[in-house]
């Protein structure tokens, strides 16, 4: 069973993290796989260093470039065009795995007959195979055949897309890519692509290890950044559509494009940004009220939304000013109170 690994690259030359992901894949216990690194215009030299583990592992290595950024959906795009395993993994490159969690990963759906099979992940902070904090990733109640409510299961929390790996032919008969040009990705095809699969499995260990460090995630909120999360959803729902799926999980996937086209947009952009505008929380208020005007109705938002995010939502819809005040002189106000406890430790 042929596996394809895909790795999108950009500027990953510094401190060794280009080196130690691609050293994790040359020396997994299973050796029948392919690793598509695909440098998305760096600037750095990590083209470079591509281009010299293609040199050395000829039989292994296959790198690909392109002049513009596309962001890490369209490295993975690019890698999917060249993939010939008949499974398909995907492994950033600021992270690595342990040396045998594809031979245990692809064992399980040997096993199980499965069609996508995950693990867990592990946070480290420095280049180690000795496991860090453990996350668990997905839940045993959302394994074995996919059923409807256990769709429903995996459309609301679909895990990270990284410590799975998927069986390719669904991959290709569907057409299933990501959005390209934009910041979270995963956002949209996670749950999207999870409807389309028949069999989930998982192997119960942390076998993916998450580098924790100042370049390996979005740390800072910007407006370009709650907009490209906004857009992941929107392609989401496109998606949704597109498959038929509003018959079956209307009320699943009009809960997970509130939570993230809306909730968690709205309370990260408002915390986060220094000078918040009002006319981007407006927006956002609008398009919830054109894709799902009934949300704060659905059970699941209901459940799961914390009391206070739900009253300063139940705010905005009636007056955005009322929320934008409000929300500003709340946060004005923890300011002044942490000042003060700090002045007096």
């Amino acid at each position: 069973m042929k596996l394809s690994v895909i790795v999108p690259v950009y500027n990953m030359a510094d401190d060794g993290k280009l080196n130690y992901c691609l050293d994790s894949l040359l020396n997994q216990t299973y050796q029948d796989l392919e690793i598509l690194a695909v440098d998305d215009a760096s600037t750095d030299r990590s083209f470079e260093i591509l281009r010299e583990y293609e040199a050395r592992f000829p039989k292994k290595v296959k790198v690909f470039t392109y002049p513009d950024n596309r962001r890490q959906g369209g490295a993975r795009n690019e890698g999917l065009k060249h993939a010939s395993g008949e499974w398909i993994g995907f492994l950033d490159s600021d992270d690595w795995v342990a040396p045998d969690c594809y031979e245990k990963l692809l064992l399980k759906a040997a096993e199980t007959g499965a069609d996508v099979v995950g693990c867990d992940y592990n946070l480290v902070d420095t280049h180690t195979m000795t496991v860090g904090r453990i996350v668990p990733n997905n839940s045993d109640e959302q394994t074995g055949v996919l059923t409807e409510e256990k769709h429903k299961k995996l459309l609301l929390r679909p895990g990270s897309m990284v410590i799975k790996i998927y069986r390719a032919s669904v991959i290709r008969e569907n057409q299933l890519c990501f959005p390209e040009h934009i910041f979270y990705e995963d956002n949209c095809a996670g749950s999207l692509w999870s409807l389309y699969f028949t069999r989930f499995e998982k192997v119960n260990e942390p076998l993916y290890y998450y580098y924790q460090h100042q370049a390996s995630t979005v740390h800072a909120v910007t407006e370009a950044k709650c907009e490209d999360r906004i857009r992941a959803m929107e392609l989401f729902y496109e998606g949704c559509e597109k498959g038929g799926f509003f018959q079956n999980y209307r009320t699943e996937i009009e809960y997970r494009f509130a939570e993230l086209y809306y909730v968690i947009t709205l309370f990260s952009y408002m915390h986060g940004m220094k000078h918040p505008k009002l006319r981007f929380v407006k927006r956002l208020r609008k398009g919830m009220e054109r894709y799902f005007p009934d949300f704060e109705k659905n059970p699941y938002y209901q459940e799961y939304t914390n009391e206070e995010m739900k009253k300063m939502i139940a705010l905005q819809a009636k007056s955005d000013v009322a929320f934008f005040v409000y929300y500003r002189l709340k946060l004005a106000v923890r300011s002044i109170k942490k000042r003060r406890a700090e002045s007096k430790a």
